[in-house]
């Protein structure tokens, strides 16, 4: 074997992961079309030139295909949030509000990008235990949320956990809106009436007028 060769170990790898991914692409086109509950295995396989046996290999069955789906999209909004933060923080930004107001355009903006998946997981109707999976992540969001909105200037108001979760759900169901917007105009017009809204209310003597 030459060193430009792969190990066997390796190859297997390679098509279980290509596999992975083709399985997670043709699942998202059924299930956006179909809603989880009409969505046929058969279809998804079918979709991804696998079998039904690779399918229940890699993700255990319908409902485990679907969660997994969730938080691979999941992954890719915080990667987008962690990433639009950093790069303001790059740029010299350390006001709390101003990085948040950044990890939450780059969210909203990702559920336009990806508004299929956003409208499939707004619409409900998911393989039970779907609710309690959001919940938690929503939890966790929040709670980074938090951490990043507590680590201002000494002599900043500290926002109470109370507002840090309503702002929060603010940004997540502006995110359901912005999802089912009609063009990208009006989700980048809804998206930035948000932020500035956000934006006012975190500063000390922030009103909402």
């Amino acid at each position: 074997m030459t060193s430009t060769q792969a190990s066997p170990p390796l190859r297997i790898a390679g098509r279980a992961a290509t596999t992975r991914t083709s399985l997670l692409a043709s699942a998202r086109e059924v299930f956006t079309a179909s809603g989880f509950a009409a969505a046929s295995i058969a279809e998804v396989v079918a979709g991804a030139g696998a079998s039904v046996g690779s399918l229940y290999h890699h993700f255990g069955g319908k409902a485990e295909l679907y969660l997994a789906l969730f938080e691979d999209y999941q992954q890719r909004q915080e990667a987008r949030a962690v990433a639009a933060v950093r790069a303001a923080a790059g740029r010299g930004e350390s006001d709390p509000v101003s990085l948040f107001v950044a990890g939450s355009r780059a969210y909203l903006d990702g559920c336009w990008t990806e508004r299929d998946l956003a409208r499939l997981f707004l619409a409900g109707g998911g393989p039970p235990g779907f609710e309690l999976v959001a919940r938690r992540r929503y939890r966790e969001w929040t709670r980074r949320n938090a951490t990043l909105l507590a680590s201002g200037p000494d002599d900043a108001e500290p926002w109470g956990d109370a507002l840090v979760l309503v702002l929060t759900t603010v940004v997540s169901e502006a995110g359901h809106e912005v999802a089912v917007c009609e063009d990208e105009t009006s989700a980048g017009r809804l998206a930035g009436d948000v932020l500035e809204l956000i934006s006012r209310i975190g500063r000390p003597g922030g009103t909402t007028a």
